[in-house]
């Protein structure tokens, strides 16, 4: 259950046929479970919400069927998410798992040789139901043992979706998003901060790969990377990871002007400190300062001290290290 319109239609046409139907939506620091939440309550039925983070990151360090156009391992991404729903329907005494893929829909993920790949990589032959789909493909086991009516079911191909816009007014479906992706990993911004996580720090800290959805990334001369916070809620989740102590990390904030605060995870080094001083101070708003900019520092394992900052700065300095 995306919480598109496709997931949701799905639900109704399972519905029809006969089906008693419980959704299942995963989540991830690189897409949200929110709108799965949504769509569940406005069509009545019993959501499961998956942490797919350990499974998505494994994906991301060794896709067996490559990436996307960016770094989205879609085809193993989607059959690890119905292996998953696959372990869930064996445990709670289901009969199969639906989604609401359509044929031919997506050219890469969605045309007939990916959905064959994702039906035998998750280990569901016979058991993976595409009801939009369903009279286009082989019958399924449930089909065959007259549990659910293939009659009911759909023959929707290709990219347009007048059909699916038709049968939500139909079903009554009007709240759905538009059929873009949602999912950060087909970002490119987002990916060159993901790839720079990756060949520095990894991606083993979660607390690390949750945070790249925060602020602009700076990798500075010494290797240091820098998290720097682009208002004042990202500042202040940056500043809340002052409780998590781990060697080496550092929170800076100015004290006596409006500005980001940064986060260090692990600083490599005095001279990467001296630079990640001027990197707050050059994107501080100090234009009606008459003195020194003052900043706050916070080491794991020392007492907080302050630094001060002459001006001015420039953030040009800065531009050949931004990341994104």
């Amino acid at each position: 259950m995306s919480g598109g319109l496709d997931s949701q239609l799905a639900v109704r046409v399972l519905q029809r046929a006969g089906a008693h139907v419980e959704a299942v939506t995963f989540e991830t620091p690189f897409f949200s479970a929110d709108a799965g939440r949504k769509a569940a309550a406005a069509l009545g039925v019993k959501l499961h919400v998956v942490d797919f983070t350990d499974d998505e990151i494994s994906l991301i360090e060794n896709p067996p069927h490559g990436f996307g156009g960016a770094m989205n391992p879609c085809i193993d991404c989607h059959a690890l998410m119905i292996r998953r729903a696959g372990e869930l329907m064996a445990r709670l005494g289901f009969d199969f798992v639906a989604t609401g893929e359509v044929q031919g829909q997506r050219p890469m993920s969605q045309n007939r040789q990916s959905l064959g790949i994702v039906e035998k990589v998750s280990g569901l032959k016979g058991r993976l139901v595409r009801p939009l789909s369903a009279r286009l493909l082989e019958p399924t086991v449930p089909e065959l043992e007259g549990r659910l009516d293939r009659e009911q079911l759909l023959d929707l191909s290709g990219r347009g979706r007048e059909r699916q816009i038709a049968l939500a007014a139909e079903f009554g479906i009007v709240d759905y998003p538009s059929p873009a992706g949602g999912c950060k990993l087909t970002e490119e911004g987002f990916c060159r901060k993901l790839r720079d996580l990756m060949d520095h720090e990894g991606l083993g800290d979660r607390r690390l790969v949750h945070l790249l959805t925060v602020g602009r990334r700076f990798r500075l001369a010494g290797g240091t990377g820098v998290a720097l916070g682009r208002d004042r809620i990202e500042n202040q989740v940056l500043k809340e990871l002052d409780r998590i102590k781990s060697e080496g990390s550092v929170i800076l904030s100015p004290v006596n002007v409006p500005g980001p605060t940064a986060f260090i995870p692990s600083l490599k080094g005095e001279a990467d400190f001296a630079l990640a001083t001027e990197l707050v101070a050059a994107y501080s708003r100090y234009d009606r300062l008459e003195g020194e900019i003052v900043l706050s520092v916070r080491r794991a394992g020392a007492p907080d001290e302050r630094v001060t900052m002459p001006r001015p700065y420039s953030r040009e300095k800065f531009k050949a290290c931004q990341i994104c």
